[in-house]
């Protein structure tokens, strides 16, 4: 088995700021709720990711970036997401049910 390559941190910069960028496409975090592009993955809640570890991620880049989002938040380093909020005018707030 070989081992990975030790990410940079320029491969972490780029991750976040994919992951700070891509908005959830459907469902209950979706455009329909929060137009216009749905809410950016990296302001799901950690049980909303949780559901899809435990049921299987979308394919394609959206469950990689969702699946990467979800270890980061679990890691406790949610804050690395912080300047990607300030300059998108702060965390996306939930509407109250």
């Amino acid at each position: 088995m070989e081992n990975a390559p030790i990410p940079t941190a320029d491969d972490l910069r780029q991750l976040l700021s994919e992951i700070a960028s891509m908005h959830m496409p459907y469902g209950m975090y979706g455009p329909k709720n929060y137009p216009p592009e749905g809410c950016p993955l990296m302001d799901l809640p950690t049980e909303y990711l949780d559901w899809f570890w435990q049921r299987g991620w979308p394919k394609g880049k959206l469950g990689r970036l969702m699946e990467q989002c979800l270890l980061i938040k679990n890691s406790g380093l949610d804050q690395l997401f912080e300047p990607f909020r300030a300059a998108a005018g702060g965390r996306r707030k939930f509407p109250r049910k």
